[in-house]
């Protein structure tokens, strides 16, 4: 069994990154749980994962605004390093490009690529320092096949895969290994509004969306002991579609 950790989750209050925060937390991690808006739900599973004998605690900040991400984890760094980051938060704000706006660029590119930037960097002094560490940035199936209506979503994951692939690189003498998950089209209140029955059979040969548990399952393994000689992959967890 892996030794326990202190992990950091962010967007760990959406579908997938909470299923990642139990995951963890069964897994005998003290997880923090990061929420921006979503901080009463985020706050719940908290005291849920607390329920199942878990140790977790809520923390909320905007990735997007460096000086308050930085200001937050120093914070929780006082109490030890985090080696255990899973950069979840991202959003998805969709428009064909000739009619997108300059604001839905930005924002979607913002979270996913400044906000990785903003809560890895502080995190990675202390890290390499324990020469063990584990980063697991949560992609999508769209950096890697394009989606209409996500040139924007599918540059910012495109970015976060050749950041993975990058920085595993840079830490990989020191115990650390970068990797990212690609889902596809994953059982979440988030896309039940963008796919429906049909098109999930059309788009997937496995002809059913994922469960939130898969993914958690393959971002369980990345984190753990046994998967220290994988580092810089790009895993899609997408059912076969890439």
């Amino acid at each position: 069994m892996s030794a326990a950790r202190r992990a950091l989750v962010t967007g760990g209050s959406g579908g997938i990154g909470a299923m990642i925060c139990r995951r963890l937390a069964r897994a005998g991690h003290f997880v923090y749980v990061h929420s921006h808006r979503g901080t009463e739900v985020a706050a719940a599973l908290v005291r849920s994962i607390q329920d199942e004998g878990g140790s977790a605690a809520l923390v909320s900040f905007d990735v997007t605004d460096g000086a308050a991400t930085r200001a937050t984890l120093e914070g929780i760094l006082e109490a030890g390093p985090v080696q255990i980051l899973i950069n979840n938060a991202g959003v998805h704000d969709d428009a064909v490009l000739p009619g997108m706006s300059a604001a839905q660029w930005h924002r979607v590119i913002d979270v996913s690529v400044n906000g990785f930037f903003n809560a890895t960097q502080p995190l990675l002094l202390p890290m390499i320092r324990t020469r063990w560490g584990r980063i697991v940035n949560v992609s999508s199936v769209a950096a890697i096949m394009g989606n209409r209506g996500q040139v924007n979503y599918a540059a910012a994951k495109g970015a976060l895969n050749s950041a993975t692939k990058a920085l595993a690189l840079e830490v990989a003498t020191r115990g650390i290994t970068v990797n990212a998950v690609a889902p596809g089209i994953i059982a979440t209140p988030m896309s039940a509004t963008l796919f429906d029955a049909a098109a999930i059979e059309r788009l997937v040969p496995l002809n059913r969306a994922g469960l939130p548990e898969e993914v958690a399952a393959v971002v369980a393994f990345l984190v753990s002991d046994e998967a220290s000689y994988v580092t810089a992959q790009i895993i899609s967890v997408s059912g076969g579609m890439a």
